[in-house]
């Protein structure tokens, strides 16, 4: 989706007008579409180039993009992930704002992570499908006892960024011993959020359920593999709800087959999930496609976002409502387009 801040904005081909009072011209509150899809094409982008000043989205912008855009003075991304197919260096060194509405999907990740492991420490999935076949057994005697209460259990977030920190509320109340690994955050930060910082190895190792929170990143791909796994007690949970990336593939299905482990997952690592993808048919997995953050609540929420910091943009006033991408770390992020 591409914007320029003018009195005449085009929106994927379409001219509108505003007709709110107060309202930067161009800018609307509006509802975006759940899963945006891929970024613009280049037919689409590099005739506007000249005049934009603005782009709702993250099409790819090289530095020799960026040239063709002298007006160009922010970047908006949907998506909920800062994508590698910007040259960030050259927006920082020209100021151009770089925003993500990455916050606005906390809240309803954290929520369904945490129906996830719930479901899938008392094997609610098993329990549901077995009275719909007709083969339940009464109160399940003699054969839940791979079931476990979270209350009072062990638990690692990897990952303490938006979606950790919208966790952990949720997991007050049962009064887990929580630990964490975030090498982006120093153990004092980590302290203050009332978590106990350890190593990757260490949180697996000693955690019940384990909640794979991070991006995907130049130093963690594929870094949470058969090693970790093996570590945990039989009959553990892991929850995967940001990005398939982080983990290996194979392994952590192979943990979920082999029943040592129980995977929730919401994450594959190719989307749309292809027909024959493995998980599929993997015993011991609980899998939803990608929804734990799309609930249409918060679509608004991400529309007012989006216009209330083109607006400041627009006005020359800063950014507020959107996390704006960190010239730190933002280049090594390595999420790749949903669609």
């Amino acid at each position: 989706m591409l914007e320029a801040c003018s009195s005449s904005t085009r929106i994927r081909g379409r001219s509108t007008r505003s007709s709110r009072p107060g309202r930067a011209p161009g800018s609307r509150r509006s509802r975006p579409s759940p899963g945006d899809g891929p970024p613009a094409t280049a037919e689409l982008v590099e005739p506007l180039l000249p005049e934009l000043t603005a782009i709702v989205g993250q099409t790819a912008l090289p530095v020799e993009r960026l040239d063709r855009a002298p007006r160009l003075r922010a970047v908006l991304n949907v998506e909920g992930n800062f994508l590698p197919n910007v040259d960030y260096a050259a927006c920082f060194a020209r100021g151009i704002e770089v925003l993500g509405i990455g916050p606005v999907f906390g809240e309803p990740v954290a929520e369904l992570a945490l129906g996830m492991a719930l479901a899938a420490a008392r094997d609610i999935p098993r329990g549901d499908a077995e009275i719909r076949s007709g083969t339940e057994t009464m109160f399940d005697d003699g054969v839940n006892g791979g079931s476990f209460l979270l209350a009072g259990k062990t638990v690692g977030l990897v990952g303490c960024g938006s979606l950790g920190r919208a966790l952990l509320p949720l997991l007050e109340p049962f009064g887990c011993r929580l630990l964490a690994h975030d090498p982006w955050l120093a153990d004092d930060a980590l302290r203050a959020l009332g978590v106990e910082p350890v190593t990757l190895a260490e949180l697996f190792s000693r955690s019940r359920v384990v909640f794979v929170l991070s991006p995907v990143t130049t130093e963690n791909a594929g870094s949470i593999g058969r090693e970790c796994f093996e570590t945990m007690a039989a009959g553990s949970v892991v929850v995967l709800v940001s990005r398939a990336g982080v983990v290996d593939w194979a392994a952590l299905l192979d943990a979920a087959a082999s029943g040592h482990l129980r995977a929730a997952i919401d994450v594959f690592p190719e989307e749309p999930i292809p027909a024959g993808e493995r998980a599929r048919t993997t015993p011991g997995t609980i899998l939803s496609a990608h929804r734990a953050g799309n609930v249409p609540e918060i679509w608004r929420r991400v529309g007012e976002m989006v216009a209330d910091d083109l607006e400041a943009v627009c006005a020359d006033r800063p950014p507020l409502r959107m996390q704006r991408a960190d010239p730190a770390t933002v280049a090594r992020l390595r999420s790749r387009p949903i669609g």
